[in-house]
């Protein structure tokens, strides 16, 4: 069975890998029309269009969602998103034509490989090129690629971090999840099994800003539900953050810019999922999309992986 994002009909993941400069991208798109928010909780994001789905804000479907290593210079990649959707002329109807959506959030992976190598709007539409519906590859591919984990001790306690992705149903509906963990903090399982060697009270571990002080999770919570309330959807954004807290310590620092992009579609009445349901899958698939990124992993740029890739 597919246990992960591409689970929930109708989405697809495509990656591009630089395993060679430990960087690449990841695109996934949606059944459209679509309900989209994001929730921003780390203090140093690196985001394209974001505001877009503020509350303020016209509701607007995306036609794809961007996350990219490269840190600041990887938000470059979704231009070749953006103009391979173009081609197809899609997008937001405009009075001069359809304007491609596409929000983009990156990773902070220049310490492995080569830090002047960063994807580009190339890489962008390779992966946009390369998206399927069928179980996504897991691990150190895509934006997960240069992705690390547990920093905040110092460099000799790097672990590899990538991509991860789980999925569940939930009355007639799917819930899943994409996770690209980056994270400064120890990662757990949601049971509080120790993925690396940190404990759940390690206070004493926080000796001062980190050598490599930069990184980034980035979520992405898709369901076919059908909720078009983005109060509702908020919710479940909080509990895909409530989730990297429950696995991740300590998170949402100054030194990250977890980002959590939650999107819905289908049609409400052919659904009888409790919203409270949605909302308490997301915290389980995000949970599991963190431990599947670290048992996945594999070991890259001096840093080792905790799974059968170390």
């Amino acid at each position: 069975m597919n246990n992960t994002i591409t689970r929930v009909p109708g989405v697809m993941v495509g990656h591009y890998t630089d395993a060679e400069h430990g960087t690449g991208t990841t695109v996934m798109t949606f059944p459209e029309p679509n309900v989209v928010v994001v929730d921003v909780r780390g203090g140093a994001p690196g985001t394209r269009e974001t505001d877009a789905f503020g509350t303020a804000i016209k509701p607007v479907t995306i036609n794809a969602l961007l996350f990219s290593g490269g840190s600041v210079f990887g938000l470059a990649a979704a231009q070749g998103v953006v103009d391979a959707i173009a081609d197809e002329g899609r997008g937001t109807p405009t009075p001069m034509g359809p304007v491609p959506i596409v929000p983009t959030a990156i990773i902070y992976d220049l310490m492995i490989g080569s830090a002047d190598v960063r994807p580009g709007p190339e890489a962008g539409a390779a992966a946009y090129r390369a998206r399927s519906a069928d179980p996504v590859a897991l691990g150190s591919v895509g934006a997960g690629t240069g992705a690390t984990v547990a920093g905040w001790r110092g460099e000799e306690h790097f672990r590899k971090g990538g991509i991860g992705s789980a999925a569940m149903s939930v009355d007639g509906a799917v819930v899943g999840a994409l996770v690209v963990l980056n994270a400064i903090g120890d990662v757990f399982t949601l049971s509080g099994e120790p993925l690396t060697a940190g404990t759940p009270d390690a206070l004493g571990a926080w000796t001062g800003p980190p050598k490599q002080a930069d990184n980034t999770t980035l979520i992405c919570v898709a369901t076919d539900a059908g909720v078009s309330d983005r109060n509702e959807l908020r919710r479940v954004a909080i509990r895909a953050h409530d989730a990297l807290g429950a696995t991740v310590r300590p998170t949402h620092s100054r030194y990250d810019g977890d980002t959590a992009f939650v999107v819905s579609f289908g049609e409400e009445d052919d659904r009888d999922a409790n919203i409270d349901k949605i909302q308490q899958a997301a915290f389980i698939v995000v949970g599991r999309a963190i431990e599947a990124a670290m048992r996945s992993a594999t070991s890259l740029g001096g840093v080792r992986a905790i799974g059968p890739g170390a």
